[in-house]
């Protein structure tokens, strides 16, 4: 990546996503956030400039700057996703950590966080916009939809389909082939051994809805 990188959102995955960029090289030039209180703040000697929505920023992406949406907030990250394609008419750019395994037959979107020791594997399907967090499994033939979050050490088994928006905890297994569908949320530590409707919450062992 030639183009530094403004990381829009300065919270959450944002410090993890400056040293995967660290890690691979990357320029971060700066950070967005709309807590006026961190404007002027550092991370790691970057500094936090302003408002994601400043277009006096703005108008270095697509031109000057790459940039990357670090919100785990699913309604912002859509958001700020939107904002990027209409003001802009760019895409974020993913976030791999490099000690990540990506398989050269996996197909990838746009806009992801795969952070340290995430295995994606053979034929994988990954949307835009997902996070991975450290040590997150994702088997042969899976496939995710845009926007799903992977909590840490999550095992997600071969053929499984998960939805748009959906939200897996860490340490969750789900056993191959179950379908989870779009906007789901899997309590950590769950194991899913059938499938989970849209818009369902699920907890245990084995995973059971959460009226």
């Amino acid at each position: 990546m030639e183009k530094p990188v403004i990381i829009l959102g300065a919270k959450g995955i944002a410090h993890p996503a400056l040293e995967i960029f660290n890690s691979n090289e990357v320029v971060v030039y700066g950070f967005l956030d709309e807590d006026e209180q961190l404007h002027g703040t550092e991370i790691n000697v970057v500094p936090v400039l302003g408002h994601p929505e400043d277009d006096g920023y703005l108008k270095l992406i697509g031109k000057k700057c790459e940039a990357f949406v670090a919100v785990d907030d699913n309604k912002y990250r859509q958001f700020l996703v939107k904002l990027l394609n209409e003001k802009r008419k760019v895409q974020p750019v993913n976030a791999i950590h490099k000690t990540s395994y990506i398989s050269t037959d996996a197909t990838i979107g746009h806009g992801n966080f795969i952070n340290a020791r995430v295995n994606i594997g053979a034929g994988t399907n990954i949307g835009s916009h997902c996070i991975f967090h450290s040590g997150a499994i994702v088997d042969h033939g899976a496939s995710l939809g845009d926007f799903v979050q992977v909590g840490a050490g999550a095992i997600v088994n071969s053929g499984v389909s998960i939805g748009k928006g959906a939200f897996i905890g860490s340490g969750v297994t789900i056993v191959s082939g179950v379908k989870i569908g779009k906007n789901a949320r899997v309590g950590a530590g769950s194991v899913v051994i059938a499938d989970v409707e849209d818009e369902a919450t699920v907890f245990g062992n084995p995973a059971a809805p959460i009226k």
